[in-house]
């Protein structure tokens, strides 16, 4: 049984700014660590250097021992925090498939490792499920199979249940304590400190400096410079305020309902030189969104939230059923739904968060990114500064957007989806990956959004944010394998 040691981990990011700085950590044979801080404290960076695998560019020092020699190839294993950085095949048994291949194991062992890690990791899409066409949670499951197969001595998980259902989420858990057993050394990154705090043995935070600011057991009242982080029994605090009219729309949608959806159903196609049967993934959806409200999109993981949202932002065109928009948000030839409106015409009505905010990334900085769709609409660009100020973000503003944490980049994408001022707000997950502070910023201009008058659906695991919500929601969309459920006939 392995005992991982790290001295002195200091970490320069291109341009000189400090992700962390003198980290020491040691993880006993068997011991399970639970690895916590705020957004943007260098949490993913540890666990790369743990790891080995930090970006090439960027300056580090500090010196990593496994038993006091390097690792072996194989013997310690990184779920990254973004799922899609972990695909290397088409189908999920591919995927999962990779590392035992890698380590030489025969065709009938490397399949039922496969299928025992898919058990373990409670991923039941089945192996011949095209990787593209699960959903954020689903892809997030399949990417603690792939680590687990690997079979490393030592397992690193970042962020390994931002994005799933509660009940998925505690079965998930179970599964990597299962996993992890009495012989491997587990560490583990999460917000999540009081879902963690019963099953590990000790809690190392880090500062916003990128140092450690504790080191302890467990249990226990939070400990002092801990007050952002989700600590057991510590409530949701309250979304912040907003300044009245800083999220208008710029155009007016009018009375009635802004978005309005007739029995939309899609079938995803599976593209490839292996025909496979398409994938339904909506049934017949009703919906009405109106201005100056909240419409909550729920349902367990892979239930069709994502894909439903692609529809409300225009991005995905309904197989069947319709969906139009408020006869004056029209586009050209008074086009009404929104998967027909130009590249510019949707960017002037609708805001968008996916649940992967590297995808909406198109600038250099993150000044340029805020700035780039108010930029080509020519609207106001003084919004965009408030929103990065009000998101911690305006250190960074010359940061590049990829050089972001995982909780940064998300505050980043809602900012850029609301700088310039849309009709319609879709966010996709929006809290992943925030501390208390950061969530309440998150919450409270979701809230401001539509207190100003813009039309916001959410689609979201985060019971804390639809309580934070509530008072402006209309009744939620709750999906069920691609159906909604839990409607009054």
């Amino acid at each position: 049984m392995p005992h991982l040691a790290l001295r002195g981990l200091t970490v320069t990011a291109p341009g000189g700014r400090t992700l962390v700085r003198d980290v020491d950590l040691d993880v006993g044979a068997g011991e399970r660590v639970l690895l916590a801080g705020p957004s943007g404290a260098g949490k993913s960076t540890v666990l790369r250097a743990l790891a080995g695998l930090l970006d090439e560019d960027v300056d580090a020092v500090g010196d990593l021992r496994l038993d006091g020699r390097e690792a072996a190839p194989g013997e310690v294993g990184l779920l990254v925090q973004d799922p899609v950085d972990a695909v290397v095949a088409e189908t999920a048994g591919r995927d999962t498939a990779f590392g035992p291949e890698n380590a030489g194991l025969d065709r009938l062992g490397t399949w039922r490792l496969v299928a025992r890690a898919h058990a373990t990791a409670r991923f039941t899409a089945g192996r011949d499920r095209e990787v593209r066409t699960l959903s954020g949670g689903e892809r997030q499951r399949l990417a603690l199979a792939g680590t687990l197969a690997a079979d490393p001595a030592v397992l690193l998980l970042d962020e390994p249940t931002s994005m799933l259902d509660a009940p998925t989420a505690a079965a998930v858990r179970t599964a990597v304590l299962e996993a992890a057993g009495e012989s491997r050394s587990l560490v583990v990154v999460d917000h999540d400190v009081a879902g963690w705090a019963p099953h590990v043995d000790r809690i190392v935070v880090l500062g916003v400096g990128g140092g450690v600011v504790h080191d302890g057991p467990a249990e226990g009242p939070p400990p002092t410079g801990t007050g952002d982080l989700w600590w057991p029994g510590v409530a949701a605090p309250a979304p912040c305020e907003v300044p009245p009219g800083l999220l208008a729309p710029a155009l007016d949608p009018g009375p009635g309902d802004v978005l309005h959806g007739e029995a939309l159903g899609l079938v995803r196609t599976r593209r490839g030189l292996r025909p496979r049967p398409p994938a339904t993934v909506l049934h017949g959806v009703d919906l009405a969104l109106s201005a100056g409200a909240v419409t909550p999109v729920t349902g367990d993981s892979g239930a069709g939230k994502s894909s439903l949202l692609s529809l409300l932002a225009g991005l995905t065109a309904p197989t069947s059923g319709r969906l139009l928009a408020a006869a004056a948000l029209a586009g050209r030839r008074g086009r009404r739904a929104p998967h027909t409106w130009t590249s510019r015409e949707l960017a002037a009505r609708t805001g968008w968060v996916p649940q992967f905010p590297e995808h909406t990334f198109v600038a250099a900085t993150v000044r340029g990114e805020v700035a780039a769709t108010a930029d080509v609409l020519g609207r106001d660009p003084d919004r965009g500064e408030a929103l990065l100020d009000l998101l911690g973000l305006s250190g960074l503003a010359e940061a590049n957007p990829f050089r972001l944490s995982g909780g940064e980049q998300r505050r980043l994408a809602v900012a850029g989806a609301l700088a310039a001022g849309p009709a319609v707000v879709v966010a996709d997950e929006p809290t992943v990956g925030q501390d208390r502070g950061t969530w309440a910023v998150v919450a409270g201009l979701l809230a401001a959004a539509a207190r100003d008058g813009a039309t916001v659906a959410v689609g979201t695991h985060d019971d804390r944010l639809l309580d934070a919500l509530a008072d402006r929601s209309t009744a939620a969309v709750r999906l069920s394998t691609g159906h909604r459920v839990g409607v009054a006939a």
